[in-house]
């Protein structure tokens, strides 16, 4: 049981591409919501989407560092998302002693979307985010989301890239801080140097100019839309042991913040 939450939450996105043998992550979860901490956990699965894509024969295109989502793409995308990655990762904190329940963003019309355009299909741009509903889930238990949203108006479910979605829940929870744990050191420069800060324009310069490439976009942009909030961002590697703590202890430097 954890003990009085404290009146601020952190959000941490995870991709499953850092959950890994030697990766600590979710036992760094567990023990901060243990201390007291109010946490949401938004959580990616590409590679599994990937895979699950791959048996049904399904191609899989990306765009700006989103997945274009057809009909036939989104149902996979809502099985492995809402199903099998967001209950596994529910079960791993609790087994590590931590209460978690699992969410999607359509519970409860937590995250509402419209779509982008034809050319990603079914995928979605967060309208809003209830911020009251996950803060009361986050009082009791670890909230582990899956990034799909309803559309606005509609009974249509839609896919929301994982990172925007952590970007967007951050900016309307008003956080204490963001981190994306991810597969890479952090955001580099354009002699391939991890830059260790980064302020708003020069993330935005970084992106006008192409440096920023591939998946590290939406990272990128949530992490502007949440400093535009308020709320500093962390990008660092998730794979290596004890990052999360490391981080949000500030007893490493390691990785890129944005503010």
């Amino acid at each position: 049981m954890a003990q009085s939450a404290p009146d601020f939450v952190l959000v941490i996105k995870i991709g499953g591409s850092t959950l890994g043998a030697h990766d600590t992550s979710l036992d760094d979860v567990a023990a901060l919501h243990a201390e007291g901490n109010q946490l949401v956990v938004v959580h990616g699965g590409g590679a599994t989407i990937s895979e699950w894509l791959e048996r049904a024969g399904v191609p899989s295109r990306f765009e700006r560092g989103l997945r274009v989502t057809d009909a036939a793409t989104l149902d996979v995308v809502i099985a492995v998302l809402a199903g099998l990655v967001n209950k596994r990762l529910v079960a791993e904190l609790q087994a590590r002693g931590a209460r978690a329940i699992g969410l999607s963003g359509v519970d409860g019309a937590i995250i509402r979307a419209r779509r982008y355009g034809e050319a990603l299909g079914f995928v979605g741009e967060v309208v809003s985010v209830d911020a009251e509903a996950l803060r009361g889930a986050a009082q009791d238990a670890v909230v582990v989301l899956a990034p799909i949203a309803v559309e606005e108006g509609a009974a249509q479910l839609l896919n929301i890239n994982a990172d925007t979605a952590a970007g967007e829940v951050a900016a309307a929870l008003h956080a204490e801080q963001l981190v994306f744990l991810t597969d890479v050191a952090g955001v580099m420069d354009g002699a391939g140097v991890v830059c260790d800060t980064l302020s708003a324009e020069e993330a935005r310069g970084l992106l006008a100019e192409g440096t920023v490439a591939g998946g590290m976009i939406p990272k990128v942009e949530a992490a502007l839309r949440a400093a535009a909030a308020g709320v500093p961002t962390a990008i660092a590697d998730g794979r290596e042991a004890g990052t999360l703590r490391a981080l949000l202890d500030g007893s490493s430097l390691a990785g890129t913040r944005i503010a």
